[in-house]
């Protein structure tokens, strides 16, 4: 990349007068840096700013606010009143939807959406997972959506077709998602180590590839497509092969949640307490000091994005072998893909806090019908929320300046 890199709080002064000193990393290191290194302050005030933006959007966009806006300037309390009404219960149809339903006087389902929390919040912790990883060694993930579908597709064909004895037929199916997902990762990055090709360019690529390749698999009988069957879709996974449910027949939250807070545990360790972790950080922070120091950067770079699409075909598997979907569809990834971007950001790409985002995303889709059935709010209303959250962290020194937060001292 040529050009002086963008000046952001904390760099040096031969970077703000547009020199770089050899050994540098290239501008977009520096802004992915700004980007993934900033503070929790900042990421829980972005969710702020989003939720504010948000309950205007609520606001605006209520019939009763904008019939009540007619006469404002005559009855300005009118007005006041009806967007508070409304945005009051946009919120709490969230809570209810999401976390815990006061209408109802049984307790066991009155906790209900707070177990379709943990359901929906399971697939984006995994892939949240993914895609954090690879931010930290310095790598964009965009391709969380191919991974997801070739593990998934992958995990759907053992459990459709493979006759295994129950509990080694769900563990073979999840190991073989995995495999599919880490080796369709580990292609973008062995692309980027060997050849230098952008890994947002390959992912994104590999995103269509990996979308047809499952396509086709659903056309064809012979390989996944259910008999007699006009549409991409499989058979149901068979029952020895599908995630259990923890809570019994009457919710639908199943082992995939423990298998994410499992890949939390284990995500953890590795950057925090492993050498592979320390050579993932380094490379991530400054790839030319990192190789000086004797790290073979790009085979961390390929490893990395082993690991990171293994995380996001679990992902994938947890759809298509849980209770979401009942086989193998092309969206299967349910924009997971994608939503696990934000998750990533929002949580500092550290897995504690993609634990945090990927539940709190989990409410928003939980809840998020919950809206739209009670108050007639678009379920588009939660993904502009969502985008909100992207554009306010991707963008820190707004949030400081709205808040009025002291800039970030040089280091």
């Amino acid at each position: 990349m040529t050009g002086a890199p963008p000046e952001i709080p904390g760099e040096t002064s031969e970077a703000k007068s547009g020199t770089t000193a050899p050994g540098d990393p290239p501008s977009w290191r520096l802004t992915l840096r700004e980007i993934v290194a900033g503070n929790v302050l900042t990421a829980v005030l972005a969710l702020v700013l989003a939720v504010i933006v948000g309950s205007l959007l609520v606001a605006v966009t209520d019939d009763e606010v904008r019939e009540a806006s007619k006469y404002f300037f005559s009855r300005p309390g009118d007005t006041v009143d009806a967007a508070f009404d409304a945005i009051w219960g946009a919120y709490t149809a969230l809570f209810q939807g999401s976390v815990y339903n006061n209408r109802v006087d049984d307790p066991a389902t009155a906790i209900r959406p707070l177990t379709e929390t943990l359901k929906f919040a399971g697939p984006l912790i995994l892939a949240g997972l993914g895609v954090g990883l690879a931010f930290r060694a310095g790598l964009f993930n965009i391709g969380g959506r191919g991974q997801m579908l070739l593990g998934g597709a992958a995990a759907g064909w053992i459990g459709v077709k493979a006759d295994l004895p129950a509990g080694i037929h769900l563990v073979v199916a999840l190991l073989v998602a995995m495999l599919f997902g880490g080796l369709w990762g580990a292609l973008a990055g062995f692309l980027k180590a060997r050849t230098g090709a952008h890994e947002v360019i390959v992912t994104i690529m590999l995103n269509y590839v990996g979308f047809y390749l499952v396509f086709y698999a659903l056309s064809q009988e012979s390989i996944l497509q259910a008999p007699n069957s006009a549409n991409p879709k499989s058979l149901p996974i068979q029952d020895s092969a599908t995630l259990p449910r923890l809570l019994g027949d009457r919710y639908t939250l199943h082992l995939g949640f423990l298998l994410a807070l499992v890949a939390v545990a284990v995500v953890w360790w590795i950057l925090n307490r492993s050498a592979f972790g320390f050579r993932i950080r380094a490379a991530g922070e400054n790839p030319e000091a990192a190789r000086t120091a004797g790290i073979d950067v790009g085979r961390t770079y390929t490893v990395v994005m082993l690991v990171a699409g293994a995380l996001v075909g679990l992902a994938g598997a947890n759809q298509v072998l849980g209770t979401v979907t009942s086989g193998v569809t092309v969206d299967l990834d349910a924009g997971i893909g994608f939503d696990a971007i934000t998750v990533a950001l929002l949580g500092r790409s550290r897995p504690l806090g993609i634990l945090a985002a990927g539940l709190l995303f989990g409410a928003f889709k939980a809840g998020g019908f919950a809206m739209q059935a009670s108050q007639g709010i678009p379920i588009d209303l939660v993904l502009v929320v969502q985008s909100l959250i992207v554009l306010f962290i991707a963008a820190p020194p707004l949030v400081r300046a709205v808040f009025r937060l002291p800039a970030k001292e040089a280091a």
